[in-house]
């Protein structure tokens, strides 16, 4: 699949982190997700129901980030993942999670890893 649709900046506040201070306070959370697809079948119909709904995975992803309280952005990026592989039957993701401001003297600090095989009949 060459397809990708992508969902980028996703902000949602959320308790994530090991620090005591970062268990007692929301903090901003930035999310990318990229998942293949073929749109091919979707754009010849014009048919969501064809598509990948990118607003319902979004609100999926901030749900999940939003109840989760997590220790560590690499548990919370392969909760998303894992998320819309299995929800959304997505064959490839890739998921960036972002903490701004959480190292001092950077802008943001993070994890992207991708998940799957972008060719539909491998499930890697």
């Amino acid at each position: 699949m060459q397809d990708t649709v992508f969902i980028r900046d996703l902000e949602v506040r959320a308790i994530i982190g090991i620090h005591d201070w970062e268990r007692e306070q929301l903090q901003p959370i930035l999310i990318d997700i990229e998942m293949a697809c073929d749109a091919a079948a979707a754009a010849a119909e014009d048919d969501i129901a064809k598509a990948v709904n990118y607003r319902t995975v979004a609100k999926a992803a901030a749900k999940l980030t939003e109840e989760g309280r997590f220790q560590l952005v690499e548990t919370l990026a392969e909760r998303i993942a894992a998320l819309v592989r299995g929800e959304f039957g997505v064959p490839w993701v890739r998921v960036r999670v972002r903490k701004p401001g959480a190292v001092r003297f950077s802008r943001e600090v993070g994890i992207e890893l991708e998940r799957g095989s972008r060719s539909a009949g491998d499930s890697a």
